[in-house]
Order: structure tokens, then sequence, then C-alpha cells
């Protein structure tokens, strides 16, 4: 079964085909990052906007590229949700409407439950059961999964999400946006040992996540030194570290409470150098394993739409034969109702 994958839930437009016999067979990317710099992060109506110009071009070149060896697809798979409403009804429109033209299913997939499937995508997967850490912009999350489809929250941000606070706190610093990447890089040139920032809810018991707090202590550090390149690259190190050491802690709980030997990291905040080499480390002495997409695959992108309507249209999961539905807030563990 040859599946055409929409992504649109927020500022990549994202398209991918994949073949549940070949596995990927191609995938495309537009970002509108330049788009959103001058505005310090994402205008919901220029995002969507830029979605109907770019979706049925990028689908258009993959439909034609040599790889996809002029293939018809025999079904289609869209992000339903959650993210910009705007940005999701581009996407779920061509997508229905793709579907009917071609007389082929479609199937409305879960923004999240494309990322947490991402590292099926590759050549040495997880096994189910497993635990999932999806941290991105919008969310920050540990996730129980049992087997596909079945999910149970075990945490979440009580407030900003963990890339949310990296976009503030680079906004904050001059860095400008995308955060994550920007103090990421500065971090590398940082005094570890000069700032001690606070590691948030990790003394409290449970898994849920909290990073306002860590985001206005850095803000009162921040204003109270001289913003010079030395000063902004020791505070870039000491937030780095302090959501990664609070991230790996509550992996690592979270390994202990459920008895898994597995977890996965899925969503942009996964591509961080940093967090892969300090959970690993940690991980291991646990004797578990930790999996994460390739950095291409951490962002938004189709390909993980694609795979995960795989999963989705054989079993005969598609919306009705006329309309559709996108659903800007759609918990994880409510996917099926």
């Amino acid at each position: 079964m040859r599946i055409l994958g929409i992504e649109t839930s927020c500022d990549d437009t994202g398209a991918a085909i994949y073949d549940t016999d070949q596995g990927l067979v191609v995938h495309r990317l537009a970002s509108q990052v330049d788009l959103h710099r001058q505005y310090g992060g994402v205008v919901p109506e220029l995002a969507a906007r830029d979605h109907i110009r770019t979706l049925l071009p990028l689908v258009n070149n993959l439909l034609d590229d040599p790889l996809n060896g002029g293939h018809k697809m025999d079904g289609v798979a869209w992000t339903a949700g959650p993210g910009l409403a705007g940005a999701l009804l581009v996407g779920a429109s061509v997508g229905r409407s793709l579907a009917q033209a071609w007389n082929v299913p479609s199937v409305g997939v879960h923004h999240m439950e494309g990322h947490l499937l991402a590292p099926m995508l590759e050549a040495d997967p997880p096994s189910f059961p497993f635990i999932a850490l999806l941290v991105s912009g919008g969310h920050t999350m540990l996730v129980d999964v049992a087997a596909p489809g079945r999910y149970q929250i075990l945490g979440q941000s009580v407030d900003d999400a963990a890339g949310e606070a990296f976009d503030k706190t680079a906004k904050l610093l001059g860095l400008g946006y995308p955060g994550g990447p920007a103090i990421a890089r500065l971090a590398q040139e940082g005094d570890p040992e000069r700032f001690q920032f606070p590691r948030p809810m990790v003394n409290r018991p449970g898994l849920d996540f909290s990073f306002s707090g860590l985001k206005t202590f850095t803000r009162t550090t921040a204003e109270s030194l001289e913003l010079n390149q030395k000063n902004i690259a020791d505070v870039a190190r000491g937030f780095e570290e302090a959501v990664v050491d609070t991230l790996c802690i509550k992996c690592i709980r979270a390994l202990k409470q459920t008895g898994r030997d597995c977890i996965v990291i899925a969503g942009g905040v996964g591509a961080n150098q940093r967090l892969r080499q300090q959970l690993k480390a940690r991980a291991q002495k646990l004797g578990a394993t930790v999996y994460y997409p390739r950095p291409e695959f951490c962002t938004d992108n189709g390909a993980m739409i694609a795979y995960a309507g795989s999963l989705r249209l054989p079993a005969g999961v598609s919306p009705p034969s006329s309309g559709f539905e996108v659903r800007p807030r759609w918990p994880i563990d409510q996917i099926d109702d």
C-alpha cells in the first residue's frame, strides 16, 4: 500500500510517500523559518497562507519524482491535529480532495502520534512497548506506548513546553528564531560552572514538567548582566543544561516506574545533542535503550504522517465520504474518540 502523507500543523509544509513493502520512498519539506523569523515566532495567518502556496507544488514534485516511479497512491494521510486551525485546514482540505479525486481512502492523523512513531522509519526501530518523550515547541509529555494507538499520558508540562522555553529564552538573549538551535550553538562556548539554574519539579513526585519558573530565573539572571558574548554564552549553557537535566531526570523516573527498558525521544527538541548524549549515558546505567528519529524527522515532516497513516488505513480507519474535521486541541490519549 502506497500512502501520501501531508503535514501542515504549524510552520513547516511536509509531504512524503511511504510504501508498506518498500518503506519510505521520498519526502519533501518546505520550511517557513525565514518567513516568521522577523516576527520572533510563528504568525498563524501567514503560516496558513504559505501552506496554501506551497503544498500542491510540493505534492506534485513528490509524485513526479523518479523514486516514485509513476506509481499511483493507495491512500492519503493528513495531519488532523493538534496544531494551528488555519494551517490544519489547508492540509486536511488538500488531503481529502486528493483522496476523493483518486477514489482512495484517507485518514486524519494525530500529529504527536506521527512524532512518536517517527523512529520506526529508521533501519533499527524500537519494539513495542516503550516510553516516549514528546518534546517540542508545543508539547512536553511522557507517554507510555503499549502498541500503536494505545497511549497513556504519564506526565506533561503544566505551562510552557520545553521548546517554547527555548524560543522565549533565545528571544530574551537576542539570539533570534528558532531558539533551540541558537541556544545549543552558543551554549557550547559557555562556562558550565558559572551558573546553576533550577531543575523545576524534579524534587516532587510524579512526571509532570514546568518550565515557566526556569524561564523567569533565566530572565532575572540575564537582566543582572551586561549582555556581551561571554555572558550570553554562559547563560545559554546554564539554561540548556537545566532543561536537559530536567528532561533526563523525568525520563529515567518514567523508566523506573513503568519497568520499560526502551525510550523514544521525538519532537524538535529531540535533535538537541546534549539531550541525546546525557540521556543515552543515564539510560545505559539502567540497561535501557534510547531511540531517536534522524534529526530531519525530529521536526515536523510528512514522512511520519505517511507512516502513521500506513498503520491506520489498512485497519479501515477512514473519515466519512464527505467532509472532514480538524482538532487544534486533541489529547493523544483520546486519539480514537
